[in-house]
């Protein structure tokens, strides 16, 4: 346990004058146990950097100065920036910057690679940021964000539930759900209850990189219409007709009569290397002539 004093929120917001933004997705979590879980989840070592997105009133930024090297907490809310000031006067490990972290570069903030990213990020932005800091020139080595409950069980998913959020976070590390936190640890509280998502990164994405694009592009044509066979979302998400997209599927070994969400991350794989050689990049299957690149 970290042992600080619980933050003055009320007398913080009625001093600055300020109320939490509904138009920002602000909702500050202050409750000292659920501060103490996201720190322990995250594991982070004494040398570590950490990246923190929506500090708000810096009540997790507290904890996380306490056990890294260097905190760098990226505020969009110019309003907030000085209660961020009075709450983390004296630390000097920690450099409040304001801005928009979706139109930041990580790694220009941070002194070196392997940097950890911690933070309770407004909801409204979960994807942007997990696809932000996964496609960013130099990604974190560790990744644990507070996001609403449904979410995290949703990127945590295994074949079976899989979604286009799911593959796209699981091929670059591997996520589980690190902790839960209630809707009355936060103040205002939200509408719904939040989980602890824990994303170890690998130095390298699970599917090799010159096929990432491909990759994401049979991914988005899969997914793109809920309840149908992958024969028919891929013939519509690519405009392949039907026939050449069921040669595709047959000839990576997948039943063209499943659906997306049934596929292991290892078999769109297996579908990206066949449609990248169908294509002519490593030669042409007998079986899968001429289906297009489109």
């Amino acid at each position: 346990m970290l042992d600080l004093p619980p933050l003055e929120v009320a007398r913080l917001l009625r001093t600055h004058q300020l109320t939490a933004k509904k138009g920002l997705g602000q909702n500050f979590l202050i409750d000292s146990t659920a501060l103490e879980r996201i720190v322990a989840a995250a594991e982070i070592p004494p040398e570590a950097e950490v990246l923190e997105i929506g500090p708000g009133l810096g009540s997790l930024t507290r904890y996380l100065a306490r056990a890294a090297r260097q905190v760098v907490a990226v505020e969009l809310d110019t309003a907030l920036i000085p209660v961020l000031h009075e709450v983390l006067a004296g630390q000097e490990n920690v450099r409040v910057v304001q801005g928009d972290i979706l139109e930041q570069d990580p790694a220009s903030l941070m002194s070196a690679g392997g940097y950890w990213v911690v933070a309770n990020i407004p909801y409204y932005i979960t994807s942007a940021v997990f696809r932000h800091l996964l496609e960013a020139r130099v990604r974190p080595c560790r990744m644990v964000l507070t996001v609403q409950r449904e979410v995290a069980e949703r990127i945590c998913a295994a074949p079976g539930d899989m979604s286009l959020l799911a593959l796209s976070v699981q091929v670059y590390g591997q996520p589980r759900v690190a902790a839960r936190i209630p809707a009355g640890a936060f103040y205002p509280p939200p509408k719904v209850d939040s989980a602890v998502v824990r994303v170890d990164l690998g130095a390298e994405p699970r599917i090799p990189t010159e096929q990432l694009e491909d990759f994401f592009r049979l991914a988005k044509a899969g997914f793109s219409q809920k309840r149908k066979t992958l024969r028919n979302s891929l013939n519509g998400g690519l405009g392949w007709g039907a026939a050449r997209a069921e040669e595709l599927l047959r000839a990576a070994g997948v039943d063209p009569m499943r659906r997306a969400e049934t596929l292991s991350l290892e078999e769109w794989g297996t579908l990206t290397t066949v449609y990248q050689q169908n294509r002519g990049e490593r030669g042409v299957p007998s079986n899968c002539e001429g289906i297009p690149s489109k």
